[in-house]
């Protein structure tokens, strides 16, 4: 399991939104690392931000 799969599991486990901290600590991934997977996540709306800083997956 590469990174990136790492934060989409972290998100889809998780009933509240979370900000990078918490996926870095959930995932096991560095959070330098999660915020760039975040910021592709964002970008192609794989999450959405609910409130300030804090994301969850995308209802698709």
């Amino acid at each position: 399991m590469n990174n990136k799969e790492k934060v989409i599991e972290a998100f889809k486990n998780s009933d509240d939104p979370l900000n990078a901290k918490k996926v870095s600590e959930i995932s096991g991934v560095e959070k330098k690392e999660v915020d760039k997977i975040m910021k592709e996540l964002k970008k192609d709306d794989t999450i959405v931000s609910p409130k300030r800083c804090y994301w969850t997956l995308a209802e698709k």
